[in-house]
Formats: structure tokens, sequence, C-alpha cells
């Protein structure tokens, strides 16, 4: 029923391969089926302005796709001047999903900031940036750990992302571009490894949807997040 074959409850094949640029403290390649994400973490010693001196550390997210990312060329958004609303809108959810998952007492007054650059798009772009972020994310402060910059580990439980949906009446889990694009129903789930929800994006794109579908969806979300918790605890050796 699926066009790729896959059953309802079949993630894409999974893989993240870690170390892939030289001079960022973290960095993934993160491949969700044709979905590709470059994900690098970069530790600054400072923070924002409107936490300084308060002994807190921040992270957060910039996410972007290369032009030839999608079937047509799409234009760098830097030749525009300025960052589509799609693009604000993902690196936010990117930025708060991380930071959600972070003891920022534990990683101190310093700034981590998590760069998403989407080679390849074939659906669940956000849902990967994040998955891969993390990886990025827990890649650099293992270095801080390893240097004594920081004493306690302020990453307690891998944050990752799935996407599922109602596609030809049957839920889904982890849907690809023409799922997506065809669903009557999308929903991104933000969670923790532990299955704690940290953020929930679900609306009707074509038809309304009941409280026992949701239900459904939500099972399946827990069921994809766990598995890619697992995932990325063995690229990290956490």
């Amino acid at each position: 029923m699926r066009p790729s074959g896959r059953d309802l409850s079949e993630m894409r094949s999974v893989s993240i391969e870690t170390g892939i640029t030289k001079h960022a403290e973290g960095s993934c390649l993160i491949r969700i089926g044709d979905t590709h994400v470059l994900c690098t973490a970069t530790i600054e010693d400072r923070v924002p302005p409107f936490i300084k001196g308060s002994g807190l550390g921040w992270v957060t997210a910039e996410y972007g796709m290369l032009p030839r990312a999608t079937h047509s060329r799409m234009r760098r958004e830097s030749a525009a001047g300025k960052q589509g609303g799609r693009t604000v809108e993902i690196q936010r959810l990117i930025g708060r999903s991380l930071r959600a998952g972070v003891d920022r007492v534990a990683l101190g007054e310093r700034q981590i900031t998590v760069d998403c650059d989407v080679i390849q798009a074939d659906g669940g772009t956000r849902c990967a940036s994040i998955t891969g972020g993390w990886v990025a994310l827990r890649l650099a402060v293992n270095k801080l750990l390893k240097t004594g910059s920081i004493q306690s580990d302020p990453l307690p439980d891998p944050v990752a992302a799935i996407s599922c949906g109602i596609y030809a009446g049957q839920p889904v889990l982890d849907l690809d571009y023409p799922e997506d694009s065809e669903a009557g129903v999308d929903g991104n789930f933000v969670m923790t490894g532990s299955g704690r929800l940290i953020e929930v994006q679900m609306s009707a794109e074509g038809a309304t949807f009941s409280r026992a579908q949701m239900d459904n969806l939500m099972g399946l979300a827990e069921q994809g997040v766990a598995q890619l918790a697992e995932i990325q605890k063995s690229v990290t050796n956490v």
C-alpha cells in the first residue's frame, strides 16, 4: 500500500556517520532513506546577552537546504537576502527541541550552535535534523567532558524526532515525500529516548482526525524514536 513497499510501522533505513567535518567540535551525516542532512556543532565561550552572567548555557540551531536538495533548483536564501518563513520555523523548532534536552546549568555559560544543512530532501528533513543535530551536540559535549571543561554530563537523554501520518486512511510511521505530499494528517513528534515528549506538531492536511487516530500515531512515534535513540547512542558511545 505504501509507495515504498514498507509496512505501516516500518521506518526507512537509518545511518549516521560521525566525524564528517574536520573543524567542528561535533559533526555527523544522517541518512534517513533518501533524506540526507549534514549536522555540525560549534562551541563558543559566550552566550546571548539576555542570559549573560546567569551561569546558564545556551543551545541554538540554524537550518538550510542546498539548491539541489530537491527535484528542481531552489535559489539560495542568502542570494534572496533573507530566510524564508519555513526555514525560520524549522530552525526554531530544532533549537527548542535540542535545548529541551540539555541541563543548561551543567553546560555552563557557553553556547553550542548546531547547523543543519540538507543535502538531499525526501521528506522529514526537520526530524532528521533534530535527530542528527543531537548526535553532533553529543559529540561536542563529549569533548568538553574529556577536556574537563565541564564536570557533569548536560545531556541525560537522547533527543530524536520522527514523522507519522494518515496515508490512504492508515496510520504510518516515517513519511517520505510521496506520502507526505498526499497525507490526510501529518505529524512530527520530538521525544527523548526515554519517551518524554518535547514537541508535537499535528495538522489535518485533507481530513480531520480522531483522538484514537492521534493515539495510534503517538504509539508509532514512540516506537520510531526508541529505535532512533538506540542508533544515536551506538554512534556516540553513550
